[in-house]
């Protein structure tokens, strides 16, 4: 009996911060520039915790050039409604240089809740991610390509890195908005499940506890989403070009179906132990797709290069079915020219070269992130 392939539907959801096209720091959203937008929108776009940013949402998508359509629309609403109150949004993870205590979170139910839940911890939560829903239905099914998945979450985090500065200071590190996002509890990579009803009860165990309402409040880099029959890749930077997030949705989807084939023929990708894996997150985190990846199987550090030539080739056929192919392979564009943390670092030395100082020249890195929002719509 042939086993019924999942419709593997995208949806696509990405937080952006607000900047004050003047000073180029952050900047409210106003309350009409919210209801403008959710006016044209509805519940495609929501406030997110702190007032700076916005949240948006694509419809369920049957391909990427359908996601493409509509994330397209939902960027330029975004960017036109702002323009209105002289504002920008920028889709970057990490703003280059605005302070976080200076920041006020959205007074929501939801978020006033987070802010007594949390302390101290969420109020750093000055960073913006993108997440990837892609639909499978049985449920049972959803946890074991999770499993499986794992293994490729640092590869995508790779190629998204934006978040190379923070309080005006280079970090160091290429996804700084990790080390943010790591000190709220329920993060970072999932625990490996044997079914989804194992998933339910240890969720059940927490909300009879009264430690959280619902499953929404596990923030792993790879979940089964709480209000969807998907499963949410959460672990990538939001990314500057539109055409990037495509293509890291493109990766995700055409994996999944990758992985769904290895199970029609009684075979799976290997799981290794988190430990392992984690060890590669860091590397991501660190280097973006500079210094490469442990490749497991092979026992050695890979470059990026490499290992994204591999990786288009063991999902050509599944990136053809979906017609998602040139998306795929844009992946390759994004190890020669450099992550978005890549670009920022370099219009930021070059405004130093020009004679800019630290503060001038991160201003410069945010006219560039502007810029690269609005170069695709």
């Amino acid at each position: 009996m042939a086993i019924a392939e999942p419709e593997f539907t995208i949806g696509i959801e990405e937080e952006y911060l607000l900047v004050d096209r003047d000073s180029l720091g952050l900047a409210e959203a106003p309350t009409a520039l919210m209801e403008a937008c959710q006016e044209e929108l509805q519940d495609q776009v929501a406030p997110e915790f702190l007032k700076c940013q916005i949240e948006i949402g694509t419809k369920v998508c049957r391909s990427v050039a359908e996601a493409r359509e509509d994330l397209r629309r939902l960027r330029s609403c975004v960017s036109r409604q702002a323009a209105k109150h002289n504002l920008a949004p920028i889709a970057a993870s990490c703003h280059p240089f605005s302070d976080w205590r200076e920041q006020h979170h959205t007074d929501k139910d939801r978020y006033n809740e987070l802010q007594n839940d949390l302390a101290g911890v969420v109020r750093r939560m000055l960073i913006c991610g993108m997440h990837v829903h892609v639909g499978i239905h049985e449920p049972d099914r959803r946890v074991d390509l999770m499993n499986q998945l794992a293994y490729f979450l640092p590869h995508l985090l790779a190629l998204s890195c934006s978040s190379p500065f923070w309080q005006g200071r280079d970090t160091g590190l290429d996804s700084y908005r990790l080390t943010v996002f790591d000190n709220l509890p329920r993060t970072g990579l999932p625990p490996r499940m044997v079914s989804f009803a194992e998933f339910e009860r240890s969720v059940q165990i927490l909300t009879d506890l009264g430690v959280i309402e619902d499953s929404s409040k596990i923030w792993w880099d790879l979940r089964p989403s709480s209000r969807f029959p998907t499963i949410e890749s959460r672990i990538c930077d939001v990314q500057p070009r539109l055409e990037h997030t495509l293509t890291l949705a493109a990766l995700t989807q055409a994996l999944t179906r990758m992985l769904w084939r290895l199970a029609t023929r009684n075979q799976r990708w290997r799981i290794y132990d988190k430990f392992l894996v984690s060890e590669n997150r860091w590397r991501a985190q660190r280097y973006g797709s500079r210094e490469g990846l442990i490749d497991l199987g092979r026992g050695e550090i890979v470059p990026m290069g490499e290992l994204v030539e591999e990786i288009i080739e063991l999902i050509r056929e599944d990136a053809q079915h979906f017609g998602s192919l040139e998306e795929v392979e844009t992946a390759q564009e994004i190890v020669q020219g450099g992550t978005s943390s890549s670009r920022q670092r370099q219009v930021y030395l070059d405004a130093l070269e020009a004679g800019d100082d630290n503060e001038h020249a991160l201003q410069a890195v945010v006219r560039h992130l502007v810029d690269e929002y609005h170069a695709d719509l």
